[in-house]
C-alpha cells in the first residue's frame, strides 16, 4: 500500500517523503498529510500514528480497511487530525478511493484527504466509520470463500478463477485477486473482521497464513498462488499452475439426448446440434417439439444474417436435430443431458426412466444449477454414470460449464464430460457436488452481504454498487446484478446454500425476502432493488 500511494503520489505531481522509522519522523514535519501504511494490526498502527501525531501537525491517514478508525484515533492522542483512506489495490487499475470520517475527526481534515484522494485520481466514497469500509465487508468475504474451497480440495484454483471469469465476466479471478492483494495482507484484514463480526465467511483460511509464512505473499513476493515472472510483477509464469486434466478415458459420444424443452434446453441442444453431434431432443408434446426446432431455427438464421454461419451450415444443424415425444427414443444415445424444471422430485422421475432406458455405459448428467447430483445418480442402477453439467444460460452464448462429480461418479464419465465441452468450445470447470457449486456458492453469498450492509446502515445501494465496479472492475455492481438475476431466483439459491451449510451469515436478507414479498423481482418485472419503468 505504501509504494502504490507513492507512486500515484509521484505521478500526480505530489512531492513524497517516506520515513522507513515512524519514531524518527522528523523529516515530516512540513508535510501537510502524513499516512501510515503498516500492518493490519491495531496495536502496531496504534503505536505508529501515536508517533506521528508526536511528530508532527499534519492531517493523519491510516490505511487500515478493516479497524475502528475511532479507536485509531483515539490511541494518536490527536483524534481531530486522523482520517481513513482506504483505496483499492492494485491502485493502477482501479479508481476507488474510501474515506471514513469519524465523530472526532475536523472537517478540514476530512476535506485535506478528500483533495488528496481526487488528486491521485480517485473517485471518492465518504463514508462514516464502520470497520472494513464496502469493498473489504463484502470482498474479502468472498475471496475467503474462495480460498476455502481450493484448501478444502472442492476445486483447483485454476477453475475457481475460470468459473467467475466465464461465469460472471469478471476481469479477474478471486484468488489471482488474493494475490494482487497480498495474502498476509488479506489474512490479517480478515482476522480484524472476524474480530469485529464474528462471521465464518472473516475467519481467514489457514491456507493464507501457511502460504505466507513460506514466502508465498503473492504478486508482490512473485509468488503466491500463483508464480509471477518477477516480484512486483502480474504477469504469471507460463506453467505456474498445477492443473490436472484428471484421469480416465473419455468415452466415445457421437449421440446426444437432451430431455427438455425450456429456454436452456433448447439452448443446450443448439450447442450440440452444431458441435457435429445427432442430437435427439424430448418434449412432453408435438407443439412443442415444433416450438423448439422454431426457436433453434430462429437463432441460427439470426447467426447466418449476421455473417457468423453459412447457410449450409445451418441446414446440416438442423438436419442433426430430431425432436421426439418419448424418452423410450434415447436408448442408443451416448449421453443424456436432462433440462427440465428444477424440481428435485421431477429430476428422480426421470431419472429413474432413464436408467431403464439409455444403453449401458450412457453418461446421464444433470443441468442442476442447485440441487445435489448425488440424489439424482442414487435412484438409478448407475451412479457411476451419472454427472452434473451445469450450462449457464443463454447456453449457446455463455462458455462456462460446471462439471460436477459426486463420491460415485466414475473418472471416465468426468473425462466424456471434459471431452464434450471440448468439443462444444465450452471452458469446463471441475467441483465436488455440494450446494451452489463454485460460480452460486460465491456470487450469492456476495449478493446477499451487499443487501445486509444496506440493513446496517453502511452506505446506500448506489453507493455500493459504483464503489465496488470502481474497486474491481466487475461490469455490474450487486444490486444492478441482484436485478438482473432475478430476486428471487437469488432468494431461492441463497437458501439453498443457508440449507446447505447451516452457517447464520448465509442466511437470506430481510430486504431480499421483501422486495420479493412486493413483487419487486428485478428488471423482468420492471421493479426491484431499483426502478425500470
Amino acid at each position: 500500500m505504501a509504494k502504490a500511494l507513492a507512486e500515484l503520489a509521484g505521478e500526480a505531481g505530489i512531492e513524497v517523503i517516506v520515513a522507513a522509522d515512524p519514531a524518527n519522523a522528523a523529516g515530516l514535519r512540513d508535510c501537510q498529510v502524513v499516512i501510515e501504511a503498516v500492518p493490519e494490526r491495531l496495536k502496531v498502527k496504534s503505536e505508529v500514528l501515536r508517533h506521528l501525531a508526536g511528530a508532527c501537525d499534519a492531517v493523519i491517514v491510516t490505511t487500515t480497511s478493516t479497524l475502528s478508525v475511532t479507536d485509531l484515533a483515539l490511541a494518536s492522542g490527536a483524534p481531530d487530525r486522523v482520517v481513513g483512506l482506504h483505496v483499492s489495490l492494485p491502485a493502477q487499475e482501479h479508481k476507488l478511493a474510501e474515506v471514513a470520517r469519524t465523530e472526532l475527526a475536523s472537517e478540514e481534515a476530512v476535506a485535506d484527504v478528500v483533495a488528496f484522494a481526487e488528486a491521485l485520481g480517485r473517485r471518492v466514497v465518504v463514508l462514516a466509520d464502520r470497520p472494513g469500509f464496502i469493498t473489504a465487508r463484502l470482498l474479502y468475504g468472498y475471496l475467503n470463500r474462495a480460498v476455502d474451497m481450493v484448501e478444502s480440495g472442492y476445486a483447483t484454483k485454476e477453475h475457481v478463477d475460470a468459473a467467475m471469469r466465464f461465469g460472471c465476466g469478471y476481469p479477474v479471478g478471486p484468488i489471482a485477486m488474493v494475490d494482487s492483494i497480498g495474502l498476509d495482507v488479506l489474512y490479517d484484514a480478515l482476522s480484524s473482521l472476524f474480530r469485529t463480526t464474528g462471521e465464518r465467511a472473516h475467519a481467514p483460511a489457514p491456507l493464507l497464513k501457511e502460504l505466507a509464512a513460506a514466502g508465498r505473499r503473492g504478486q508482490k513476493s512473485g509468488h503466491g498462488f500463483y508464480k509471477y515472472s518477477a516480484p512486483g510483477s502480474s504477469q504469471m509464469v507460463a506453467g505456474s499452475e498445477d492443473e490436472s486434466d484428471g484421469e480416465g478415458t473419455p468415452r466415445a459420444v457421437e449421440s446426444v439426448g437432451v430431455v427438455g424443452s425450456g429456454t436452456m434446453a433448447t439452448g443446450i441442444i443448439e450447442v450440440f446440434a452444431k458441435a457435429g453431434y445427432a442430437t435427439t431432443f424430448v418434449a412432453r408434446s408435438a407443439e412443442k417439439v415444433d416450438r423448439v426446432t422454431a426457436a433453434i431455427k430462429k437463432s441460427l438464421d439470426h447467426q447466418v444474417a449476421k455473417g457468423r454461419l453459412a447457410e449450409s451450415d445451418r441446414d446440416a444443424v438442423i438436419a442433426r436435430v430430431n425432436g421426439v415425444t418419448s424418452i423410450g427414443e434415447l436408448g442408443d444415445v451416448d449421453l443424456v443431458v436432462e433440462a427440465v424444471v428444477e424440481d428435485l422430485a421431477v429430476k428422480l422421475e426421470l431419472f429413474r426412466a432413464l436408467d431403464q432406458v439409455c444403453k449401458p455405459g450412457a453418461v446421464l448428467a444433470t443441468t442442476t444449477s442447485s440441487l445435489a447430483v448425488i440424489e439424482m445418480a442414487a435412484v438409478t442402477e448407475r451412479p457411476a454414470d451419472v454427472v452434473g453439467l451445469h450450462f449457464f444460460n443463454p447456453a449457446q452464448i455463455m462458455k462456462l460449464v460446471e462439471i460436477v462429480s459426486t463420491v460415485c461418479t466414475a473418472p471416465d464419465a468426468v473425462a466424456t464430460a471434459q471431452a464434450v465441452c471440448a468439443r462444444t468450445r465450452k471452458h469446463p470447470v471441475r467441483c465436488g457436488d455440494r450446494a451452489g457449486f463454485i460460480v452460486n456458492a460465491l456470487l450469492f453469498p456476495y449478493l446477499n452481504d451487499a443487501v445486509r450492509l444496506t440493513e446496517a446502515g453502511f452506505a446506500t445501494k448506489e453507493q455500493i454498487d459504483a464503489a465496488i465496479k470502481d474497486a474491481t472492475g466487475f461490469p455490474l455492481g450487486p444490486f444492478d446484478l441482484l436485478d438482473v438475476v432475478g430476486n428471487d431466483v437469488s432468494l431461492a439459491i441463497q437458501q439453498v446454500l443457508h440449507d446447505e451449510f447451516h452457517d447464520p451469515g448465509l442466511a437470506p436478507a430481510k430486504t431480499l425476502r421483501d422486495v420479493v414479498s412486493a413483487g419487486h423481482l428485478g428488471r423482468k418485472t420492471g421493479r426491484g432493488f431499483f426502478s425500470y419503468a
